[in-house]
């Protein structure tokens, strides 16, 4: 395993959505050992600290729309943050809400654009986040960031995607609560989608593999943005969105390995993790072993007996 420079960047964002708790997500994985377990895989780690965000004087333009000004200001910092450290090494986004993607992800495609290279986003999620500003009825902004990255129509004041991800380069895995304005635009587009029922009849290796020969044929960057929803409620509880029949822990655990056989996992989005719905930190710790798969760690490391 060739060693990395994981660059790890808090971003307590909790502006996405009304339940609140994802701000205190980055000091949870901070807890739970990503640090260390990175470093024991032989990994350069580097924790940046938290990002801290420009509000601007903004008015949202529709009152539903949940503190459209705070998630301008974390797209602008996370967009930022993103095309920087791709310079320097692999980033990893420590969230925070979903809504951090609309930033973490534009600075990803805008750090491609600048080594002429395709940018392409698996997408870990139970909600395939498409919603624009004008179909979403919560106001929640952590359904908006796929619509925003991909360059929708509709989020006047953010900063212009001038390197849109095309939507062809997008796969979601794990969907299973998905709004009916979502789906049509879903399905009328290019974004490949692979629901729960796909996956317990396929198998969830066959679409991944599937994608990642093409990221690798097209010489691709690859972000990854795992949402805790992507995986079942039943082991991992921390996150204000909960939708039963999720991934199981294996099945994660497989994405994750074949990321890391894949080599080309280029940033990785941990988000949505909400400590104070926790179990003792079992989600936060669940995660910090996700990203310690995709980074190398297996699951069982030991040969078996045989008999």
């Amino acid at each position: 395993m060739t060693p990395k420079k994981c660059i790890l960047i808090g971003a307590p964002i909790d502006s996405g959505k009304r339940r609140r708790g994802c701000l205190m997500g980055p000091d949870a994985l901070r807890t739970a050992g990503l640090v260390e377990s990175l470093s024991d895989l032989g990994h350069e780690v580097t924790d940046l600290g938290n990002v801290t965000p420009d509000v601007p004087a903004v008015t949202a333009p529709d009152q539903k729309l949940h503190q459209w000004a705070e998630n301008i200001g974390w797209t602008r910092a996370l967009s930022d943050a993103s095309e920087s450290a791709l310079k320097n090494g692999l980033p990893i986004f420590m969230g925070g809400d979903h809504s951090m993607a609309s930033g973490t992800v534009r600075g990803a495609a805008l750090h491609a654009q600048a080594v002429g290279r395709p940018l392409f986003v698996l997408w870990l999620d139970a909600h395939s986040d498409y919603h624009t500003p004008q179909t979403t009825d919560s106001g929640n902004l952590h359904g908006t960031p796929v619509a925003y990255f991909t360059g929708r129509d509709g989020f006047d004041g953010y900063p212009e995607v001038t390197a849109p991800v095309p939507q062809d380069n997008i796969c979601m895995i794990g969907l299973r609560s998905v709004d009916a304005m979502e789906r049509e635009a879903l399905q009328a587009g290019q974004i490949h989608f692979h629901d729960m029922r796909q996956i317990d009849e396929t198998g969830i290796a066959r679409p991944l593999a599937t994608f990642l020969d093409r990221v690798s044929k097209a010489n691709g960057m690859l972000h990854v943005s795992l949402d805790v929803d992507f995986l079942d409620p039943d082991v991992a509880p921390a996150v204000g969105t909960t939708v039963p029949g999720g991934a199981t822990v294996r099945e994660a655990h497989l994405v994750m390995e074949m990321l890391h056989d894949s080599g080309l996992l280029t940033s990785l989005d941990l988000v949505e993790l909400n400590p104070f719905l926790d179990d003792r930190g079992k989600t936060a710790k669940l995660l910090v072993d996700l990203a310690a798969s995709a980074l190398g760690r297996r699951v069982f490391d030991r040969p078996t007996r045989s008999f």
